[in-house]
């Protein structure tokens, strides 16, 4: 997956939050987060790790819309013919969006949206068959 430019401009930024999750500042992480996203609003790892934290305060609805974001970010940039090769989830450019697909699946499977879980999963599983992410145990 190829990210905009303001993504790339952004990693130093993005290295400061995951220090600051990592020392438990949880609050200026999300501030720094939605400070990167006014200038990069497609900037698919500030999204999941803010689905992350709303997770981890319980709010699986804000954790579905940050989750959603990125997942409609990441489908938007593939290509309209599809992939000559799976999505692999063994390149770190392809990560966030891979595993904000999950985030978003649990979240609908939380929220009682089976069927749209169900199809975040067999999306996900279209796109790297080998289920690194073991997304099949989801809809089971």
């Amino acid at each position: 997956m190829v990210h905009p430019r303001c993504v790339d401009e952004r990693q130093e930024d993005l290295a400061e939050v995951r220090q600051m999750l990592a020392a438990g500042e949880d609050e200026i992480a999300r501030d720094e987060l939605r400070f990167l996203l006014e200038d990069c609003r497609d900037f698919i790892e500030a999204h999941r790790l803010l689905g992350e934290l709303a997770l981890a305060e319980g709010d699986i609805k804000l954790a579905r819309a940050h989750f959603g974001f990125a997942y409609d970010i990441g489908l938007r940039a593939l290509p309209e013919n599809g992939l000559d090769a799976p999505l692999s989830y063994a390149l770190p450019a392809n990560q966030p969006f891979l595993e904000a697909a999950k985030g978003l699946a649990w979240c609908f499977k939380e929220l009682g949206r089976r069927s749209e879980a169900q199809g975040v999963v067999e999306k996900l599983l279209q796109l790297d068959p080998g289920d690194p992410l073991a997304v099949r145990g989801l809809i089971k």
